[in-house]
């Protein structure tokens, strides 16, 4: 080979860097766990687990790793819920989920599982009058929906639940039931439809706080059994909603969370023998996150907030509890830690830890030892010094409203001029991005991308102007909040401006094809995912159209069914310059396949290229392990051809991945 080859050869592969394959089996497979719960007395786990189409719940002996005892009903059904109520018996919510992006849907149904004998009884619900197997006694079949209210700490035979009928807008009751025979009594009725309550330390029924079909919201209060119920709050009237969180140790301050006019969400603890209401804690961006109990108890000691990273603030920071959460923190520093349960007597705690790099770990902390050990993580074959780090950021939208989001980066790479994917959220109202470990998030940026997210308005966690700002602003507002980000990072120097797509699912969906319409001239290339096309279908169908309450939701939130066909990506097909990849589910019940059809046939008729990928069995979402690798396999190659990513690897049998 002469010098004059030799040179032009290196000049082209200067030019045009090596292709590479990114390995993505470890991006989808399933989690080993969700959520582990230890025992009163700390000898068994009570953990829920994923399976391909379904979550199950295990019992696992911690002596020795043994399962004993397990429960599932099958295909599409998931555990919404969980609790020890003894040292051997755990109390299960059950759901369903059509679709691995579908929010569960709660069927009401109660289930106990033994953990010594591994034997799974039916407490309430409609499925007790099936056959479910062997080691499952049938009871009385009831059309009513329950949920668990209170786990009564102090009573192991009984909980405190609520059950109202198989109906829309009834009103609830709330009962003590047995935990082994289901037999129940009557303690409560709400005083309102769509009521939940709320109990006291001693477990008596104080609050009932529900959104009536006008969709405002009351909180109701009464002083103790018995005695009459009074309105403490109407949003109907003040414009503003209050829920409660629970009650101090001696049960005289209640602890309520307030919508605030302007900003977001504040505690007030509320004194319910002199009616004084004074304000404990407030963030200056974000509402409360989470609240945060008292080991082994309901009393509220503080909560996380997350405008960017999550942070935990407490009512009193001198407190033993307090103490014992600064010291977690400090020993896993870097990372998000919250207690998920404790043994009876709070010598052992349940901690869990994750991180933008880390989707979760598990590990049993000796609370006089003050000695972590470690038990399990949810996905263990990833090594979070190897995964790409999430920066929270925040700029300002063209009308001036504070917007933030985060910014993830390839390990490694300076950061700088990258091919960047913005995906925006689901939902769209109420849901938010946080700072922590996203599966999508990491393949993109393991691909090579910058990924950006963005908490548009209309996003939860900001405050109820900032959620009611998004309202109808379909295709407008909440769209330009989106270009803004974007036109944002490009100015920031994170994003080559020539090489920016859109992926998003479900609202995201909706988000990436209404840019391209919108914006034709600053995306390379848009992804929809499970999406809403066609906003005048909405209205008629889908499970959001089905109910009354949903009908109002789309009316007041999206729009009238005549005013949304000019924000439709169906409608806008002739704007759309750049190539679109569409997936969907032939039994998505949350945003039918048909929104797909309607836009892949508008996009062929104005000739965009349009590639898609439909699976008659899947939902709002893909379960089956083949589906997903085939989804992501196809959206790898998609963004490569406009953005110039990593492709995926074929599966390789034995082959490792990045691993601890």
């Amino acid at each position: 080979m002469n010098r004059f080859r030799i040179a032009v050869i290196a000049a082209v592969m200067a030019a045009s860097p090596l292709a590479h394959a990114l390995d993505i089996e470890p991006y989808i497979r399933k989690d080993k766990f969700e959520q582990i719960k230890i025992s009163p007395k700390g000898d068994y786990f009570a953990a829920t687990v994923p399976m391909e189409d379904r979550t199950i719940l295990a019992v696992i002996r911690r002596s020795d790793n043994k399962v004993t005892g397990s429960f599932s009903l099958g295909r599409n059904t998931t555990v919404v819920g969980f609790n020890w109520v003894n040292p051997e018996r755990v109390l299960i919510s059950v759901g369903e989920k059509f679709g691995a992006l579908d929010e569960p849907s709660p069927t009401g149904e109660l289930f106990a599982l033994n953990a010594t004998s591994g034997q799974a009884d039916p407490l309430v619900g409609y499925r007790v009058r099936q056959e479910l197997g062997t080691h499952i006694k049938g009871k009385k079949a009831e059309d009513v929906a329950a949920f668990l209210v209170d786990d009564l700490a102090n009573d192991d035979k009984s909980v405190i639940i609520t059950v109202s009928p198989f109906a829309t807008d009834t009103f609830a009751r709330a009962e003590k039931m047995d935990v082994y025979s289901g037999r129940r009594t009557r303690v409560a009725s709400a005083p309102m439809r769509n009521a939940s309550f709320t109990t006291d330390n001693a477990g008596i029924v104080r609050f009932a706080h529900g959104e009536d079909i006008d969709l405002s919201t009351r909180l109701y209060y009464r002083k103790g059994d018995g005695e009459p119920w009074q309105v403490i709050n109407d949003a109907a009237a003040t414009g503003l909603d209050e829920a409660p969180l629970g009650f101090s140790a001696d049960d005289r301050i209640a602890y309520l969370l307030l919508e605030s006019e302007k900003g977001p969400d504040r505690i007030i603890a509320y004194d319910t023998v002199s009616g004084e209401r004074r304000e404990v804690m407030r963030d200056s961006v974000a509402d409360p996150m989470q609240m945060i109990y008292k080991p082994g108890t309901n009393v509220p000691i503080g909560a996380y907030f997350a405008a960017g990273k999550p942070e935990m603030r407490f009512f009193d920071e001198t407190s033993p509890d307090a103490k014992l959460y600064r010291l977690l923190e400090k020993s896993f520093e870097g990372s998000t830690v919250s207690i998920t349960s404790e043994t009876a007597d709070g010598g052992v705690a349940l901690v869990y830890v994750s991180s933008d790099r880390n989707s979760g770990d598990y590990y049993l902390f000796d609370t006089r030892k003050l000695k972590a050990d470690y038990v399990m993580s949810n996905q263990d074959w990833f090594d979070p010094d190897l995964m790409n780090p999430s920066v929270p950021v925040n700029f300002k939208a063209r009308d001036g409203l504070a917007l933030r989001g985060f910014v993830t980066r390839p390990k490694g790479s300076e950061g700088k001029r990258l091919p960047m994917v913005v995906m925006p959220h689901g939902g769209p109202f109420g849901i938010r991005d946080y700072w922590r470990f996203d599966n999508d998030v990491q393949m993109l940026a393991s691909a090579g991308y910058a990924v950006l997210q963005v908490n548009y308005r209309g996003s939860g966690g900001y405050g109820r102007d900032f959620r009611y700002a998004g309202a109808r602003q379909w295709g407008g507002a909440m769209q330009d909040d989106l270009t803004d980000a974007t036109k944002w990072a490009i100015e920031q120097g994170i994003a080559d401006g020539s090489r920016i797509c859109l992926y998003g699912a479900s609202y995201g969906g909706y988000a990436s094809l209404m840019g391209v319409a919108k914006e034709p001239d600053l995306y390379r290339c848009a992804v929809g995912y499970v999406g809403v096309y066609d906003l005048p279908t909405m209205h008629t169908a889908g499970d959001i159209a089905d109910r009354k309450l949903g009908r109002n939701y789309v009316n007041d939130w999206i729009g009238p069914r005549d005013k949304v066909a000019e924000v439709s990506p169906t409608r806008l097909a002739d704007r759309i310059k750049v190539p679109v990849f569409l997936a969907a589910g032939g039994e998505d019940e949350r945003a039918p396949i048909e929104h797909s059809r309607m836009m892949e046939r508008a996009l062929r008729k104005a000739g965009v290229p349009v590639e898609t990928l439909y699976f008659d069995t899947e939902g709002h979402g893909f379960y089956l392990v083949e589906h997903r690798r085939e989804f992501y396999t196809k959206l790898l190659a998609f963004l490569s051809r406009s953005l110039g990513g990593e492709t995926a690897s074929p599966p390789v049998a034995g082959a490792k991945t990045a691993t601890r």
